[in-house]
């Protein structure tokens, strides 16, 4: 949204940004994608042995909204899908492992479990990749990354001051953000 042109700082897709939000926000709610990341977590829980770790659950979510959420994983998988060129997913998975090192050291062992949505995420675009590279342009991925890093702050307020913010019922508003950049005038 801020960016420096001639030494001036200046913004910009701020209605970008709060569509994308407010939509994704909205439909992530009514498909109860939050919901559906914690009764998983819960599941985890109890198959891995951990019945009695209290932060489990917000542990593998946090942890998974982070590592899943960003451009280099949906770039990476497409470039992996498309040219078989793994390169940007081998750069992530060396960055998220020491990001879920440090989170598991803090939030507990939930946060390994994070590997099986990056597993699935990734796995289903780079498969998907023939069909949706056509749509992804450079302008759609940069739309993507700026609703993305958004989503990654929210996580961050919700690790700092506790869970206050859905993060997982706003993934939606990723798609938006890749669809609004077909739009025939810029938001």
């Amino acid at each position: 949204m801020l960016y420096i042109d001639n030494e001036t700082i200046l913004s910009g897709k701020s209605m970008l940004v709060v569509l994308c939000l407010a939509l994704g926000t909205v439909l992530g709610e009514i498909i109860g994608i939050e919901k559906g990341f914690e009764r998983f977590g819960e599941w985890l829980k109890v198959k891995s042995g951990n019945g009695g770790d209290r932060q489990f659950v917000n542990a593998f979510v946090t942890a998974s909204l982070t590592v899943c959420i960003g451009a280099m994983a949906i770039v990476g998988a497409i470039q992996d899908g498309i040219s078989g060129d793994f390169s940007t997913l081998a750069v992530k998975a060396v960055l998220d492992f020491i990001i879920i090192a440090v989170m598991t050291s803090s939030l507990g062992n939930g946060c390994v479990f994070s590997a099986i949505p990056v597993f699935l995420f990734e796995g289903a675009i780079t498969v998907l990749a023939r069909t949706i590279s056509p749509i992804m342009t450079e302008t759609a991925v940069a739309y993507l990354s700026l609703v993305g890093a958004v989503l990654i702050f929210c996580v961050g307020l919700n690790l700092v001051w506790g869970k206050k913010v859905r993060v997982a019922n706003m993934l939606p508003a990723v798609i938006f953000a890749v669809l609004f950049a077909y739009l025939p005038w810029k938001l």
